[in-house]
């Protein structure tokens, strides 16, 4: 299956860097395919307009094949279109399951990649056509949408389905990469570590964060960073805003300290809001760490600044080597 992923996404290192709205644009997205490996930006949400300048941005710096990123929770039709009309190479459809979405693209010569959080979410995807499974454990950072650890989710999905899976979730390292392939994964799928890449498009606070972050200082969270995205579950940096909020008694949306107090400004001065959903970006002014700081477990892994090129490198020889070894550990 390992062969398979490599061949469908036309790549030589099976890890691709998952799509960190804000903080993966297209210089991450290009060094990611220029090293080997398999780039995702996330162009939801966007006009037509800037989903195609987005394309050409990557474009502009890589001719390796990419995907682009949509949220089928939100308005999603104008951007899958425009990557139809852009021949884009695959496309990445996360939070929730549109067979109809998937076989769209399927008929225009589109790849398709859907994330899933559960063995059924992962065979619903396969019938309807889908290339690849990105089955995303509960450990991972940003907006998680299962609740099944990587470890137990990974190997139910791969013996559920007979197309290649690539692991989401707590995977930082060549150790990790190397879990999940003995797992039954054909590939890893990589944000956190990213975030602490030199072209993730994120505030240095944000970084500084991530690179002094123990393992335990995550947490999961079903509603509090949620205006602008409702309903949508997610993994985050404990800091003065969720300390104040679990202070208070962990109030619903609505009931909590603070609700609508502007804390920062976004580069072009819309204001952001305790309880945003937004990433910090490099221009970002304000109490940027009492913003919602994405972050999955293995934040812990996570020590220094490098290349993307130089993570994907770093981590593809990590996992070869142990997994050369692995008859001896036994």
């Amino acid at each position: 299956m390992t062969s398979d992923l490599r061949r469908i996404l036309d790549i030589e290192k099976p890890i691709l860097s998952a799509p960190m709205g804000g903080a993966a644009g297209p210089d991450l997205v290009a060094a990611v395919c220029n090293a080997g490996g398999y780039g995702v930006i996330p162009l939801w949400g966007k006009s037509a307009a800037d989903v195609a300048q987005g394309i050409a941005q990557v474009r502009a710096i890589t001719d390796r094949p990419f995907a682009v990123n949509l949220n089928l929770s939100f308005p999603f039709g104008d951007q899958l279109q425009t990557c139809i009309d852009h021949k884009i190479h695959a496309v990445s459809l996360f939070w929730g399951m549109d067979s109809d979405a998937i076989s769209t693209a399927k008929s225009a010569g589109l790849v398709v990649l859907s994330s899933v959080g559960s063995v059924t979410e992962a065979k619903a995807a396969e019938a309807a056509g889908a290339d690849i499974i990105v089955a995303q454990g509960w450990e991972a950072g940003g907006h998680v949408w299962g609740e099944v650890s990587t470890l137990a989710l990974v190997p139910a999905v791969a013996d559920a389905v007979d197309i290649p899976v690539v692991a989401a979730g707590g995977i930082a390292d060549g150790r990790g990469m190397a879990a999940a392939l003995m797992l039954g994964a054909s590939g890893v799928w990589i944000g956190t570590r990213f975030l602490a890449s030199k072209e993730a498009t994120i505030h240095d606070t944000y970084r500084t964060r991530i690179l002094n972050a123990a393992e335990t200082q995550t947490e999961w969270y079903r509603d509090l960073y949620d205006v602008a995205w409702p309903d949508a579950p997610h993994r985050a940096l404990r800091n003065d805003t969720s300390a104040d909020w679990q202070a208070d008694g962990a109030a619903n949306p609505g009931k909590r300290p603070n609700e609508d107090q502007v804390i920062g400004h976004r580069p072009d001065g819309t204001p952001v809001v305790r309880y945003q959903s937004y990433t910090p970006l490099p221009e970002t002014t304000g109490d940027v760490a009492a913003m919602s700081l994405w972050a999955g477990q293995g934040v812990g892994l996570v020590r220094k600044i490098q290349s993307a090129s130089e993570i994907v490198d770093e981590i593809y020889a990590g996992a070869r080597q142990i997994l050369r070894a692995a008859p001896d550990r036994l």
